[in-house]
């Protein structure tokens, strides 16, 4: 079985931003937001990740940069051996790790 690795900001309003680095198993077909859910569920449960898509059928929450550009985590596949770099949407309010304000 292959991996992903995923480069995450981590930090809030209280502490600076930083990178950190996890690693999640590949499964074909999954999404990136699968992969940052299978490591707040095994690895890391304080992760910060918002999204509403799988519940309410609405979209917006899990909008993040994607190696340098704006995208939905729910509609973004993983690739295999890949690394991915999410962070914040900029000139967002920043609430927790990848989680800003989407108004």
């Amino acid at each position: 079985m292959s991996n992903i690795r995923l480069m995450v900001t981590r930090g809030d309003a209280e502490k600076d931003k930083e990178l950190r680095e996890y690693e999640t198993p590949f499964k074909e077909g999954m999404s990136l937001l699968d992969a940052l859910l299978w490591i707040r569920e095994k690895e890391d449960p304080s992760l910060g990740v918002r999204y509403s898509c799988r519940s309410a059928n609405a979209c917006k929450e899990c909008m993040a940069l994607v190696n340098g550009k704006p995208g939905y985590l729910c509609s973004i596949r993983a690739t295999e051996g890949s690394t991915t770099t999410i962070e914040p949407l900029p000139k967002r309010p920043w609430v927790k790790d990848i989680v800003t304000i989407i108004d």
